[in-house]
């Protein structure tokens, strides 16, 4: 962090003043995971993205969506982190189309889903309660 004491380091808006004209990626709270470069931002982490990909990853596989300048308000921001280029191009993950992708994780979803029954009878048999709406879990 250029510029700041040693030891020193700050949790505002003011420590992505590195990040300007990098490569980013930033997980917002419903899950979406957007790749793109910095460009600008302010006192309330508004983030503006330029170059935006978003990706669906599942599995071991991933596709990914243009969607060019893409300005985030700052409370939807979870995850923000610097890309190494060298690293994200020796990923194991293996770039595929849309439709793969989201028949992927259809399966996926389904798979937890029977996964889950199956513990919830197993907690049943044992006495504990297993009733609870999804938005219990967050």
């Amino acid at each position: 962090m250029d510029g700041f004491p040693p030891g020193q380091f700050f949790t505002t808006s003011a420590s992505l003043v590195d990040c300007v004209d990098k490569k980013l990626v930033v997980v917002l709270r419903d899950g979406r995971k957007l790749f793109g470069v910095l460009r600008s931002y302010d006192q309330f982490a508004n983030l503006v993205l330029q170059d935006t990909v978003e990706r669906i990853y599942a599995g071991n596989i991933y596709a990914q969506e243009p969607r060019g300048i893409y300005v985030i308000r700052g409370e939807n921001v979870v995850l923000l982190g610097e890309v190494c280029l060298e690293i994200e191009d020796e990923t194991p993950l293996r770039l595929t189309s849309m439709e793969e992708v989201l028949q992927a994780q259809k399966r996926e979803r389904e798979a937890r889903l029977q996964r889950d029954k199956r513990r919830d009878r197993a907690l049943h048999a044992l006495g504990f309660s297993v009733d609870f709406a999804e938005t219990d879990l967050y």
